[in-house]
């Protein structure tokens, strides 16, 4: 029965396992293989749960990366060496993708690989070279007629900058924002900004973004944290402030429950969950339960260390790789949020892992393959 059924049923089944049945479903026959590779699934919440994903940001040894997998609750490392430069850093994920930056180069460049199926591939160059803008990202899905399957398209937003310098002058802070549609494979202009604006997204602001009701936003750091929103219907930018803007040690923007959210850390008051309401005010959602809170500070005594990842099922709070994690994972079917310690990843298989600093993101595995390849 099994090898009689027509690929798109057999595949919408596939689209049910786990990244780690899938892998051992892929290996049964000639039949099923094919299957996987053909029709590259969108991973989702409602098929698999995101795994966090830790980017060493030094690299003494051979290239690799480090996975969480939340449902056997083990960690895992996978080999990188397939990437054509070392020197790369995670701006977000998309779907079972991830967004890298090239950080060896002076001018900004931008990648996609996914770490599981080891593909990698260079994005073009933007139409005005820049260095460190603000990113931003946008998904896109949509179904195929033919089969019942959702394919994801996105556009990834670039703001600010410094441009190269002139011959003769010196770099100016670049002013335009840009556009790369996956669909189109090409960079457009789409509008600018204020030059206050420019230098706020390009000295202040770390690649992360988060992007609710046709608006991405950005947090910055300048001298007080602040949040940065860009209309992309209507290329308008807006400044929204920040509760507790001065005493915050760290700031990261985050969804929760399909809203913008806020996590932020301050000495004494410990870590809370902002959301932003229907009227633009926030409102304190949830609190980091202080024995978690002072089991990843591990005797330190602010939150400066602290870093933050979140998607829609789940938001990380992590220092480095072996220290451990805080997570407030989203119930599914409940509606709530739980809070929940992970232990850091001190060994794999009985060998020790060496601590280090690291990027997180948070990605829905995937073994299929994408076209964008």
């Amino acid at each position: 029965m099994w090898s009689k059924l027509p690929f798109d049923i057999l595949a919408n089944i596939f689209s049910l396992l786990s990244p780690d049945s899938l892998a051992r479903a892929r290996s049964t026959c000639k039949n099923w293989h094919t299957c996987v590779k053909s029709y590259p699934l969108i991973p989702t919440s409602s098929s698999t749960q995101s795994w966090f994903l830790a980017l060493p940001i030094h690299i003494h040894h051979r290239p690799c990366c480090y996975v969480h997998n939340p449902v056997m609750g083990n960690w895992h490392e996978l080999n990188m060496e397939f990437l054509p430069i070392p020197s790369v850093r995670p701006i977000a994920s998309i779907g079972g993708l991830i967004l890298l930056r090239v950080t060896n180069s002076t001018m900004f460049q931008i990648a996609l690989c996914n770490p599981f199926t080891m593909e990698f591939r260079y994005l073009p160059r933007l139409n005005i070279s820049r260095t460190n803008p603000a990113v931003g990202v946008v998904t896109i899905l949509e179904s195929n007629k033919d089969v019942q399957f959702q394919f994801q398209n996105f556009r990834i937003y670039v703001a600010g900058g410094m441009s190269e310098a002139e011959q003769g002058g010196g770099a100016t802070y670049e002013a335009t924002t840009e556009v790369y549609d996956s669909r189109l494979e090409s960079w457009q202009i789409v509008g600018s900004m204020p030059v206050e604006f420019s230098v706020r997204l390009t000295v202040w602001t770390p690649n992360e973004n988060v992007y609710v009701d046709e608006t991405l936003y950005w947090i910055t750091s300048a001298r007080v944290y602040s949040v940065m929103g860009f209309e992309i219907g209507t290329n308008k930018w807006r400044e929204i402030s920040v509760p507790m803007a001065e005493r915050l040690e760290f700031a990261s923007l985050v969804r929760w429950n399909g809203a913008l959210a806020l996590v932020g850390g301050t000495c004494g008051d410990g870590v809370c969950i902002w959301e932003m309401n229907e009227g633009g005010k926030w409102c304190i959602v949830d609190k980091v339960p202080d024995e978690l809170g002072l089991r990843l500070l591990s005797g330190k005594r602010n939150w400066d260390s602290v870093k933050c990842v979140g998607h829609d099922d789940a938001i990380c709070l992590y220092r480095d790789l072996v220290s451990g994690m805080v997570i407030c994972k989203n119930v599914c079917g409940k509606g709530t949020w739980e809070w929940l310690w992970v232990d850091g990843c001190g060994c794999i298989k009985g060998k020790q892992v060496h601590n280090c600093t690291i990027r997180g993101t948070l990605v829905y595995p995937t073994l299929a393959s994408f076209l964008i390849f």
